[in-house]
Parts: structure tokens; C-alpha cells; sequence
């Protein structure tokens, strides 16, 4: 592999630029309220933890769970793993439930505004946390209340991560791909044109793609690239959906269960690694 012929701006920006060329809710039109090489400073968040990293996924569709943020939750927990991190992952039932036999899962669960305080900074007190990460999680809008990509209220399912991000004394990730998800507070004001209740919880550094999952991808492409480890090259899209599917996962668009993302077949998760894998120098066109 050869990294001397990119340096990591330009590396960032290509991946950036790759994840919301579909632009199917809007990310490619607010891509401009956030400072280019977004993708590179979210990463170098992550580049030499060895501590506790969480990751909080799980956005929650009628009774269960959707399969964009668990399967890029579990691509970034294992590549930290590899690093020599110890990553938890942070959600609430049914994911929590279905993640326990094979994942470190620290469930959080609905309840009021004074609960949800302190169930975080009991949380943080006991896994003292290096990083927060939070991918494709429901984030509070102004009201307080929690709305999904059609506007509907979902506060009575959906647990709280955002007083983690708050509360945190370490650095915090987020990721979206709609608007109304933990982080998008970051850029709230270039929201107003979509057709989206958005999320006002902030974050260090906010990532966007077309695909939450996707993002995940982007940010172990910078990480295997530093490392010079062919991370991605150990994600199997096609397992870890299966994997979701099997413990009762939905597409978040159809509210089925396939094994797609967001409404976007399989082969468009995997051709999107493969594109960053070129990035990245380690396939070829």
C-alpha cells in the first residue's frame, strides 16, 4: 500500500464526499455547514484509544429495532477491538437483548428526565469512558421529545443516550444521515430545509453519510490507513445483517425484515467499502 501519494485532508474530504454523493435525505445539501476533513478529526478521536470506548446505536421502528447503526456499530467495535480498545455497546431492548450473547452491551432503558440524568452519570461513573460514539441514535429535538425520518413522536420507545454525550468528560462522536439523530444539534440552523423534526443535542465531532452505517466505514478506512491494516477487509455486511435479521431487525425505510439498509440493497453497503478500500490504497479500481 502506498499512503505517500494522499495525505489525510485530502483522503478525508474524498471519503466525505463519497458518502453523501447519493444524497437520499438531504446530507449532501448541508454538507457545507461542517468544516471539511470532518471524517479525519472524528477519526483521530478514535486513532490510539486503548481504553473504554461506547458506542450507542439503536434506533428503534414500531417494536424493535432498524438495521442502519447496528451493523456500523459493530463494524467500528470490532476494528477498535482489533486496536486495542474495549468498546461497549450502549442501547436499549430489544437490540440490547439480542447483542448480549456475543457483544459487551450496556442496556439503557425509557424513562423521565431526572432517570435518564442519572442513569448516564452512573453509567459513565462505573465504564469511565476514553470516547462516546453514537451512530444512528435518536436525538432529542428542542421539545425534549424523540422523532423518527416521518415525524412521528417515538419518545415512549426510545431510551436515552444523549445525557451521555452531555455529561461526558471525553471527547463524543456522532453520527446521522437524516437530521434527527444524536449530534445534528451541530449544525441545526442548515437543517430548516428538510422535511425533518431535527435532533438539538450536540457533539465534538459530527459525521454525516448517506448511510449511518456507511460512516462507520469511513471512519475505519482513515483508521486501517494510519495503522496500515486493511481493516475494512474484515467487514462482512452480508453477516452482520443476517446476524441483526435473525434477532428480529427492520430496514428503517420498509419497516421489513431484509437484509438492506435504509431502503438500499446489500450490494450498495458492500460496493461503498470497496470504494474506500481503493481510497485507501488497498484494492485496486
Amino acid at each position: 500500500m502506498n499512503q505517500n501519494a494522499l495525505d489525510e485532508q485530502t483522503l478525508s474530504q474524498q471519503i466525505e464526499d463519497l458518502l453523501v454523493a447519493r444524497n437520499p435525505r438531504g446530507m449532501k445539501l448541508v454538507q457545507s455547514a461542517l468544516m471539511p476533513g470532518y471524517y479525519r478529526r472524528a477519526a483521530r478521536l478514535m486513532r490510539n484509544i486503548k481504553g473504554t470506548v461506547l458506542i450507542g446505536t439503536g434506533f428503534p421502528v414500531v417494536d424493535t429495532f432498524e438495521t442502519d447503526g447496528p451493523v456500523g456499530a459493530i463494524a467500528l467495535y470490532n476494528a477498535l477491538e482489533t486496536l486495542g480498545a474495549q468498546p461497549v455497546i450502549v442501547c436499549g431492548a430489544p437490540l440490547s437483548t439480542a447483542m448480549a450473547d456475543t457483544f459487551r452491551v450496556h442496556e439503557i432503558k425509557v424513562g423521565p428526565h431526572d432517570q435518564r440524568e442519572q442513569e448516564a452519570q452512573q453509567a459513565l461513573q462505573q465504564l469511565q469512558p476514553e470516547l462516546i460514539i453514537s451512530i444512528e441514535r435518536p436525538g432529542q429535538a428542542a421539545d425534549g421529545n424523540y422523532y423518527n425520518m416521518r415525524g412521528e413522536d417515538i419518545s415512549p420507545r426510545a431510551a436515552c443516550f444523549d445525557t451521555f454525550m452531555q455529561q461526558a468528560d471525553c471527547p463524543t462522536i456522532a453520527i446521522g444521515d437524516g437530521g434527527n439523530e444524536i449530534g445534528m444539534g451541530n449544525i441545526q440552523d442548515a437543517l430548516k430545509n428538510l422535511d425533518i423534526v431535527p435532533a438539538a443535542t450536540t457533539c465534538t465531532e459530527l459525521v454525516i453519510a448517506d448511510v449511518s452505517n456507511w460512516a462507520a466505514h469511513g471512519l475505519i478506512a482513515l483508521l486501517g490507513w494510519w495503522h496500515q491494516q486493511d481493516l475494512l477487509a474484515d467487514i462482512d455486511p452480508t453477516a452482520i445483517l443476517q446476524y441483526l435479521s435473525d434477532h428480529g431487525s427492520v430496514d428503517g425505510v420498509t419497516r421489513l425484515n431484509t437484509l438492506t439498509e435504509d431502503g438500499m440493497p446489500l450490494t450498495e453497503g458492500i460496493s461503498v467499502i470497496e470504494q474506500l478500500r481503493v481510497l485507501t490504497g488497498f484494492a485496486e479500481a
